[in-house]
């Protein structure tokens, strides 16, 4: 409970001073926030109580109120698929979503993105990390027994699923294909192996937040796969300014941020221990 009390203490500060920086100029257009979390309500499903059912309503709301200044949520998996009309001024200004998928999306976007913050999880954590499955009955204790096996990666953009599973499985001594399988669903990988036949072996990478939801859904049994190895842990849930919005702003944006903490309702809503830590020290808890 001690880094609750110490954002507690340290957001009620920013309140103090923040008190009137709610008041401004109503021609400001509207900052478009996109939200790119897989745990958000309208990008998951209800299948497991309280969890993936981040209500990320409740948080457009305490922005505008914090800010003074109207807010344009919308829900997508990728920056890709935003069409120039459903933008409100035209532009993305905030992202909250995977840390590698957000960078690589607002990359092929030529956008410049600025680490706002990183949204903790139910246990105060800001890190995933990548796991590696076969099915329950195979053989293989350990990475190092994937020799010859049909291995289903992450997208690219999905670290923990791709170029941290490449590099735990190169460290274990597995020779890799030139192209690799790809799943673009952690879902879609885990049925792939549990339906490979004959003499052919499988293993998939999944996302360790994802876990809960493979059974909760139905997608899989309980107990129908086997955990043998972990990737590193990288950056899960982060929040980004886009380079459409000015260094003053974003500052605003991130003051705010921060005093999500000061609102155990929004929490729970958001399903957060502490809400947003500043990325210089959520690097100094992931070490």
């Amino acid at each position: 409970m001690q880094i609750f009390f110490r954002r507690v203490t340290f957001c009620a500060a920013l309140l103090l001073l923040n008190g009137l920086a709610g008041i401004v100029s109503a021609e400001e257009k509207p900052l478009t926030l996109v939200v790119m979390d897989p745990l958000a309500a309208p990008l998951s499903c209800p299948c497991v109580e309280g969890y993936a059912q981040r209500k990320y309503e409740h948080l457009e709301a305490f922005l505008e109120k914090q800010l003074g200044r109207s807010v344009h949520l919308l829900f997508s998996e990728s920056l890709q698929t935003l069409k120039e009309e459903d933008l409100a001024g035209g532009t993305v200004d905030l992202i909250i979503g995977k840390d590698s998928v957000a960078r690589y999306d607002a990359k092929l976007k030529k956008m410049t993105v600025t680490p706002l913050g990183r949204l903790t999880d139910k246990e105060g954590g800001t890190m995933q990390f990548g796991m590696i499955v076969v099915p329950q009955d195979d053989a293989a204790q350990s990475p190092a027994d994937l020799k010859g096996y049909q291995i289903y990666f992450g997208a690219i953009d999905a670290q923990e699923k791709h170029e941290a599973a490449i590099d735990l499985l190169t460290k274990a001594g597995i020779e890799l294909p030139k192209k690799l399988e790809i799943s673009q669903a952690c879902s879609d990988g885990a049925c792939k192996i549990l339906e490979l036949e004959g003499p052919t072996k499988g293993a998939a990478v999944i996302s360790s937040y994802a876990a809960p939801l493979l059974e909760g859904c139905g997608t899989i049994k309980k107990g129908d796969l086997r955990v043998i190895g972990k990737t590193k842990e990288v950056p899960f849930i982060t929040a980004f300014a886009t380079n459409h919005v000015s260094s003053a702003d974003q500052q605003k944006v991130r003051d705010a941020l921060m005093m999500v903490a000061t609102e155990p309702e929004l929490c729970a809503q958001l399903e957060t221990l502490v809400g947003f830590l500043p990325v210089e020290e959520a690097e100094v808890k992931k070490k």
